[in-house]
């Protein structure tokens, strides 16, 4: 994938270098443009899952990153010094779900924020053109800057960045999209 755009909230880039978390943000980016992402560049052609679980695939692949399951926060990597806990960096992966559940992750994170358990939070996001090409209510780049600064401007205030992906490359196949039980249910009917 790509990096197209970064935003930063809350001292997040001042947060990150002063708690040694630079090398860990790095390795975030590093996982976000090892995965190779070829879309059908039509309107809604693609299933955003795939992207997903391309993502979820290059995290497993690293050394030290847990993975959480569905109400918590999706990755968390912990800093250490010799044996002393440092700092930790979580991130949330919002492509595949509905553009709403992004005030979700902001909460998931501001709530661990302040318990604690991470000292900076990601938020990964498709970027305004890769969200063209995917399912209907995915989430955008600018609906995630809509989120952080009109609709819950307490995010702000957060040391939280938002990271916009895009695809590598167009191809001719789409990504597939996935059945949910309601839509196999009407397949049968």
């Amino acid at each position: 994938m790509k990096i197209s755009q970064l935003r930063f909230y809350g001292g997040a880039r001042q947060r990150t270098c002063r708690l040694g978390l630079a090398d860990i943000f790095l390795e975030v980016q590093e996982i976000l443009l090892s995965a190779q992402v070829a879309v059908k560049e039509e309107k809604q052609a693609n299933g955003a899952a795939v992207i997903r679980e391309l993502l979820d695939a290059e995290f497993k692949k690293r050394i030290d990153w847990n993975g959480n399951k569905t109400g918590d926060i999706d990755w968390i990597k912990r800093f250490r010094y010799n044996s002393t806990l440092i700092a930790r960096l979580g991130v949330e992966i919002q492509i595949s779900a509905r553009s709403d559940l992004l005030i979700r992750d902001i909460i998931h994170l501001r709530n661990k924020l302040q318990a604690g358990d991470i000292d900076v939070g990601v938020i990964v996001v498709p970027d305004d053109r890769l969200q063209r090409f995917l399912t209907d209510r995915t989430p955008s780049f600018s609906d995630a800057v809509k989120y952080m600064e009109v609709e819950f401007p307490e995010g702000k205030t957060y040391p939280i960045v938002l990271i916009a992906v895009e695809h590598d490359v167009a191809s001719d196949t789409p990504l597939a999209k996935k059945r949910t039980n309601r839509g196999r249910k009407l397949a049968e009917a």
